[in-house]
């Protein structure tokens, strides 16, 4: 029997999205504010549908499209950026004028696509929900008309993600070739019982390039620091921590799930890149004297620490996998919030706009310290727990020296996540007004320090969610 109401999120985002774009064009200017509203209600009400149908699994059209606790695990995520989003971005919107009201449309496609990515059990509904998200995502980056910036990132972040896309494409349909199939179920038999084909290892090489763009592995990272920069931050946040999530949830699904063992040893090649992510994420970081750019490197490097989990491919890894994407969502969200904040003041992200910040914004300024320290994995904070298990994962997978250089360089990371904090507590600035905040902007500030610190004081409800999302693994 096939539970179609457990389509319902999906479906109720769609109608929504265009619900939201009708009433864009529709509505009278005073009407459309209410739109933002709409938005935020119905995300939260989809949010709450999942939770409450979390444990409940089905494969639609013959496993085109399964439901399962791994996939309703990314949709929680997917939701709650989305919300956090949204909140976040109360004043920012302000900067799009009379295309605030698309602009939450557009939100609500790209995350449709993303859950249909993390549901997909197919290569072409995968593709689907790529492009979906990443189309959104040309159009948001683009958004800021007026701005040369955000017009050069919407431009490269297309012409970039368009040959990634292209890439990725040509992958599936030499995997296709090989196998016959694009269910990722029926792949796993057909390649298992055929014999090692040079087709079917550049298939496999090209999905992976193809996918190491979307999660901005290097070396397929270049196009992160211009587009991250140049992007509204409300959509750069988004890009950040749900497009990224997206990818490694796809990733994680199909080289565990379609691809046999003897396919390729995608291990060791996954493992050279998780090293090299981690080093020159960090280590460029370092000169950088814009946030939005500094926080691009540091989301390179953070890619590196997730895939070091999908390298070890056990219970540890994986279940580091998930638990370290839920709490960057929360970390990141939050110092990008305050970048918001600072940007909307006073009209950049440059580090010296930073100064003083403590003293005009102190609830902002300490989130922002505590989230950046989550991000560095100091302890108690969130990002200890989640480092904990991604090393915990190598180590056990027999990648010691990867657990290593991943320990070295988040020490190396605490060096320019205090430079911030430097400049926010120590920083003169010749300004002394307060900053204000909007509520939508406390509350989502005040959800993220939250999370934050209670996931990593007390990680074990997270711990026990992701081990239930990932026993669809167990068998492999």
């Amino acid at each position: 029997m096939m539970y179609y109401q457990l389509l319902g999120p999906e479906i109720t985002v769609a109608v929504l999205g265009l619900l939201v774009l009708a009433g864009s064009l529709l509505l009278p200017s005073h009407g459309k504010n209410a739109l933002g509203y709409l938005t935020t209600i119905g995300l939260a009400a989809v949010l709450l549908a999942v939770i409450l149908n979390f444990s409940r699994e089905a494969i639609f059209f013959a496993g085109v499209y399964q439901i399962d606790m791994y996939a309703n695990f990314f949709r929680l995520l997917f939701l709650s950026a989305a919300l956090l989003i949204m909140l976040m971005s109360s004043r920012y919107t302000g900067l799009f004028g009379e295309r605030k009201s698309e602009w939450f449309s557009f939100m609500l496609f790209a995350t449709l696509g993303m859950m249909i990515m993390v549901a997909a059990g197919d290569l072409i509904m995968v593709y689907v929900g790529l492009e979906l998200m990443t189309i959104s995502f040309y159009i948001l980056t683009a958004y800021l008309l007026n701005d040369r910036w955000s017009a050069e990132a919407g431009l490269k972040y297309l012409l970039i993600g368009a040959m990634s896309s292209a890439v990725l494409l040509f992958g599936m349909s030499l995997i296709y070739a090989c196998s016959g199939s694009t269910v990722f179920t029926e792949i796993y038999q057909a390649l298992l019982a055929g014999s090692e084909r040079p087709a079917l290892l550049a298939g496999i090489v090209m999905m992976m390039a193809g996918l190491g763009f979307k999660i901005s592995v290097v070396p397929f990272h270049m196009w992160t620091p211009d587009i991250y920069q140049g992007a509204p931050t409300p959509v750069t946040a988004y890009l950040a921590v749900a497009s990224k999530a997206a990818g490694f949830a796809v990733l994680v699904r199909i080289l565990l799930i379609a691809f046999p063992p003897t396919s390729l040893d995608w291990k060791l090649i996954l493992a050279v890149l998780a090293a090299l992510t981690i080093i020159i994420g960090n280590l460029t970081a370092l000169p950088q004297t814009n946030v939005k750019r500094m926080l691009a490197y540091s989301s390179i490097a953070q890619a590196g620490y997730i895939l070091v989990g999908l390298v070890a491919a056990n219970t540890y890894g994986l279940k580091g996998v998930l638990f370290y994407a839920m709490t960057y969502v929360f970390a990141n969200v939050a110092a990008f919030a305050v970048t918001a904040v600072v940007e909307v003041a006073e009209g950049n992200a440059e580090l010296e706009s930073f100064n003083g910040l403590g003293r005009r914004a102190p609830m902002p300024a300490a989130v922002m310290t505590i989230c950046l320290l989550s991000l560095a994995g100091i302890p108690p904070m969130a990002g200890f727990a989640g480092k904990l298990y991604l090393f915990s994962g190598a180590i056990q997978g027999g990648y010691l020296w990867l657990a290593f250089i991943g320990l070295l360089m988040s020490m190396i990371s605490v060096y320019y996540y205090l430079h911030v904090a430097k400049a926010m507590y120590i920083g003169i600035s010749s300004r002394e007004d307060r900053v204000l905040l909007p509520v939508p902007v406390r509350i989502a500030l005040w959800i993220c320090l939250l999370g934050t610190i209670l996931m990593g004081v007390y990680p074990g409800p997270l711990s026990e969610l992701t081990e239930l999302a990932v026993q669809l693994f167990s068998a492999v």
